[in-house]
């Protein structure tokens, strides 16, 4: 089987793409890094957001791997403008995948820019890989995959997370392993 490490970063200080991780981010990203060094990691990508390069770097080293970065990997973001009702609004985009505010992306388009990388690790050599994204985003992966999957899957997902993207003939399998 081959298995794509779908990870959410640790916990950061905010929302900007320059963000770091807080004091307890970076001890969970020793966390991460331990939790999965035995799992025959052969591939890591990243989103550019610095609160998900800094997630995954101890892992890499501990591999001696580097990473790539990859812009479809970045958070979705929902609006340009802010929006004072926000979670309602990103609420509503787990009903209809084309709803779009202003400046931002529907649903439709974030998961799509995610499944391309997804899709593009299922089909390389490595049998397994790991993938670090952010909340929004991954919830839109994992939502391809599994439709049942909305905004109450969304707002339980932890800093950090990780599922497993499980590639079989048999076709697709889900599984969160970060408790």
């Amino acid at each position: 089987m081959k298995k794509i490490f779908l990870i959410r970063h640790c916990k950061a200080e905010g929302q900007d793409p320059s963000a770091r991780l807080t004091l307890e981010g970076e001890m969970q990203s020793q966390e991460l890094a331990i939790f999965l060094e035995h799992e025959d990691i052969e591939f890591v990508i990243s989103s550019p957001f610095l609160r998900a390069t800094e997630t995954i770097s101890p892992l890499c080293q501990k591999l001696n791997l580097n990473y790539s970065v990859d812009e479809r990997l970045q958070e979705r973001l929902l609006s340009t403008v802010d929006l004072a009702d926000w979670m309602d609004k990103l609420k509503d985009t787990y009903i209809n995948l084309d709803l779009k505010y202003e400046g931002g992306e529907t649903s439709r388009e974030a998961m799509n820019r995610g499944i391309e990388v997804i899709n593009e690790l299922i089909n390389s050599p490595f049998k397994n890989s790991a993938v670090v994204t952010h909340g929004n985003l991954m919830s839109l992966i994992l939502k391809y995959f599994d439709h049942r999957i909305g905004f109450e899957e969304w707002s339980k997902l932890s800093n950090p997370d990780v599922y497993i993207i499980g590639v079989e003939d048999k076709g697709i399998a889900l599984n969160r392993i970060w408790m």
